[in-house]
């Protein structure tokens, strides 16, 4: 019987095995279920930063010289957004899921994957333009911790801020987004506070458990770049956090409809990626 051959990966998908097991065992920073093609085109831009030739290089550098990690992290993670991304997803916040939170006599947001934090100041804008900031906390997630101290820090080029702008007023703004930043020396700096409620703290979609219990998840752009299984752990972390009756945000060219934890959720605004926990789950508790 002629024996069946085994297919024989190719060097550059070992290497890129070999390196994200290196990043995962000796940092904890686990990227093995990212999408395939992402991981690629991210390896290849950190091997790039650090003037490497081969992922093999790069991850002799990564075990040998533990100061590249955070050059490395920040090309590995993505890292591109705007304040007000999207404005009818923030217009449909405001106009339809907001009368529902304001229900509420305490709030708990988490943006979950909050980059650099664009999307953390446009909720806390549009929570206080609706009355809703002082009883609501804030968790703003990062794996990045550099993206993460970004965030905190709330500056930006002043370049970006017509864009924002822009978004803002389509996002149904109800001032201008210029009272709510200061500018000097082309950087514009968010007042200190709209992040006065926030907690900025790193957690990792692919390792770390429930967060806490909220009324509003917003991830968006982030399960793009997981591949199937990671999406659904990710969407399960989200699942078990949420209260009954609280909102799921996510991005443009996401969704939960085929995931494992679809049932326990209701399509609230679909065309705008928001849906709603409704069911219950084994293990959860009363609400």
């Amino acid at each position: 019987m002629t024996p069946v051959p085994v297919p024989v990966p190719a060097p550059e998908e070992v290497e890129l095995d070999l390196f994200l097991e290196a990043l995962y065992r000796l940092y904890h920073y686990d990227f093995r279920s990212y999408s395939r093609v992402s991981l690629h085109r991210r390896a290849d831009l950190a091997r790039e930063r650090l003037d490497c030739a081969t992922l093999s290089d790069l991850q002799r550098r990564l075990l040998r010289e533990p100061d590249v990690l955070p050059a490395v992290i920040d090309a590995m993670t993505v890292q591109v957004s705007e304040v007000f991304r999207d404005p009818a997803y923030y217009l449909a916040l405001r106009r339809e899921v907001i009368p529902h939170l304001s229900t509420f006599p305490s709030l708990k947001v988490w943006v979950a994957g909050c980059a650099d934090g664009e999307e953390l100041y446009s909720l806390a804008i549009l929570f206080r333009e609706e009355g809703l900031f002082d009883r609501t906390l804030f968790y703003a997630t990062e794996i990045n911790r550099r993206a993460l101290a970004k965030a905190e820090g709330g500056v930006y080029d002043m370049a970006r801020m017509a864009h924002f702008s822009q978004n803002y007023q389509q996002s149904g703004g109800r001032a201008s987004l210029s009272d709510y930043y200061t500018a000097a020396y082309g950087r514009a700096a968010f007042d200190r506070s709209l992040r006065r409620k926030t907690v900025f703290t790193e957690h990792n979609l692919a390792t770390d458990q429930v967060f806490s219990e909220v009324h509003l998840v917003s991830c968006r752009n982030v399960l793009i770049y997981f591949d199937a299984t990671l999406q659904d752990r990710a969407l399960g972390l989200f699942a078990g956090s949420l209260a009954r009756g609280g909102f799921l945000g996510l991005g443009s060219h996401e969704t939960l409809r085929f995931s494992a934890y679809s049932h326990l959720f209701s399509a609230f605004d679909e065309s705008q990626r928001i849906w709603r926990r409704t069911a219950r789950q084994e293990g959860d508790h009363a609400r």
